[in-house]
C-alpha cells in the first residue's frame, strides 16, 4: 500500500500494508520549503551569500537526518565558466544512507535558483525549494527503514546556469559510476490544480513503466507518465533538469516534476504559492516511486556504457 502523508500531528505513511511513522514530523517538509524560499536566501544565486546560506541549512538538516558524507565533507566543490567565460564557483552537496549493496540510486533536488532581479528576490518555492524540501523528507523516511542498496542524496548547484552542478559530480562521482543504477530527479512539486505529478523518462527507459504505475493515487495528487519523447518538442522535459547528465551518460533516470504555471521563473513564485494539499502527497508519491525502484534495483536490466 502506498503510503500518505497527513498533514496532522504526525506524519504517517502507510507501507506495504503497515502504518508506519517517519521521523519527520508533520510541519517540516513545510518548514524546508518555506526557509529555503525566504528572502533572506535572495533567491540562492550560485556563488552570493543566499547560497552559501542554503548551503548552510542543508548541510545541518542532513547532519540531523544523520546522513553520511563521502571524504568527511559533505561539500562538492567545482568550478565552470559563466556564458561570459567567468570563472564561477559552485559547490554540491551530497550525503547517503548505506544499502546492503554497492548499487546505487542517486536521488537529486537542485537548491540554487536566479537570485535577484530588477530589486525583486526570486525566490524559487517551487523552483527548487520543493524539490530539495522532498529529497529531505525522503532522506528521513530512508534513514528510518533502511533501504536495499545505497541512496545518494545530491543537492546540485547551478542547474540554473546550465545543469554545471549535475554535471560536475558526475565528473567526480563518489562511487564508480557503474554502480549508479538509477537516478531520481525532483524539480517543482509543490504548486499544481490538477493534482497531477509527472514521472519523466520511461520513454527513453521502458522497463520503468510498470515500476511507476506500481505508485498508487493518493488523495490531492497522482503520477501521470509523460513529457519525455522528443516528438513533443517544448513539452519533451528529457534536457530540462539535472536529469539530462546522467540520461547523456546512459544511466536510467525517472524525473518528478509538475508542468509549468504562471509562476515558473518569476518573483512570484514564493512560499505562498505552494498547494499544501497537493504538496505532501506529491513528495509521498516520490518516496514510495524511490521504495519499489530499491526493491527491484537487482531486476533492472544491465545498463549500457560508453
Amino acid at each position: 500500500m502506498i503510503y500518505r502523508i497527513i498533514l496532522g500531528a504526525m506524519l504517517a505513511l502507510p507501507l506495504a500494508g503497515h502504518a508506519q511513522k517517519s521521523l519527520l514530523q508533520s510541519g517540516q517538509l513545510l518548514k524546508d520549503i518555506r526557509i529555503l524560499s525566504a528572502d533572506s536566501l535572495e533567491g540562492r544565486l550560485t556563488g552570493t551569500k543566499g547560497s552559501i546560506m542554503a548551503q548552510d541549512y542543508i548541510i545541518n538538516r542532513f547532519k540531523e537526518i544523520g546522513l553520511q558524507p563521502y571524504n568527511n565533507s559533505y561539500k562538492q566543490a567545482f568550478t565552470f565558466k559563466s556564458r561570459s567565460n567567468e570563472a564561477v564557483e559552485g559547490t554540491n552537496l551530497v550525503g547517503y544512507i548505506p544499502g546492503k549493496s554497492d548499487k546505487a540510486i542517486v536521488i537529486t533536488a537542485h537548491y540554487d535558483h536566479v537570485g535577484i532581479r530588477k530589486a525583486e528576490v526570486y525566490n524559487g518555492a517551487d523552483d527548487n525549494a520543493s524539490g530539495v524540501s522532498a529529497l529531505l523528507a525522503a532522506a528521513t523516511y530512508f534513514k528510518e527503514h533502511k533501504p536495499q542498496h545505497t541512496l545518494i542524496f545530491v543537492t546540485p548547484d547551478a542547474e540554473e546556469m546550465g545543469l554545471q552542478g549535475a554535471n560536475a559530480f558526475l565528473d567526480n562521482p563518489p562511487v564508480p559510476l557503474q554502480q549508479i543504477i538509477l537516478n531520481v530527479n525532483m524539480d517543482m512539486l509543490s504548486i499544481n490544480q490538477k493534482g497531477e505529478l509527472y514521472a519523466s523518462g520511461a520513454h527513453h527507459y521502458p522497463f520503468l513503466k510498470k515500476y511507476a504505475e506500481q505508485v498508487k493515487p493518493l488523495k490531492h495528487a497522482k503520477l501521470v507518465l509523460g513529457h519525455d519523447n522528443p516528438e513533443q518538442g517544448h513539452n519533451d522535459w528529457t534536457n530540462q533538469s539535472d536529469h539530462f547528465r546522467f540520461h547523456q551518460r546512459q544511466i536510467p533516470y525517472l524525473y518528478f516534476g509538475v508542468e509549468d504555471h504562471d509562476h515558473y521563473h518569476k518573483h512570484t513564485d514564493e512560499y505562498k504559492q505552494v498547494n499544501t494539499q497537493f504538496y505532501p502527497d506529491a513528495a509521498a508519491l516520490v518516496i514510495e516511486f524511490i521504495r519499489i525502484a530499491d526493491k527491484n534495483l537487482d531486476a533492472f536490466p544491465e545498463r549500457k556504457t560508453n
